[in-house]
């Protein structure tokens, strides 16, 4: 338990900050499963749709630290190569 007033603070900032990046991160994985399902369902249009949607939350995670940052570029990367292979004809 926190005792002095500056520690009481921390605790609330502590508090607001955790719910602020549990709710970044929640929308964040929403957008991602919205993107692979569409990719799921060969719906290109869907799927260029959702990643456009999705593309500036998954940066905002990775530059706000909520995620590690490399790890939201690889998401985008990934995400962005599947939604592309979409649009290829297949031989």
């Amino acid at each position: 338990m926190a005792n002095t007033a500056s520690a009481k603070k921390m605790v609330r900032k502590i508090a607001r900050r955790t719910a602020r990046n549990k709710d970044r991160r929640s929308r964040m994985r929403g957008l991602i499963r919205k993107v692979e399902e569409a990719v799921a369902t060969g719906d290109a249009t869907q799927a260029h749709d959702a990643l456009r949607r999705a593309q500036p939350e998954i940066q905002r995670a990775g530059q706000k630290r909520v995620v590690h940052p490399r790890m939201a570029a690889r998401k985008l990367s990934r995400l962005a190569r599947r939604v592309a292979a979409l649009d290829r004809p297949t031989s």
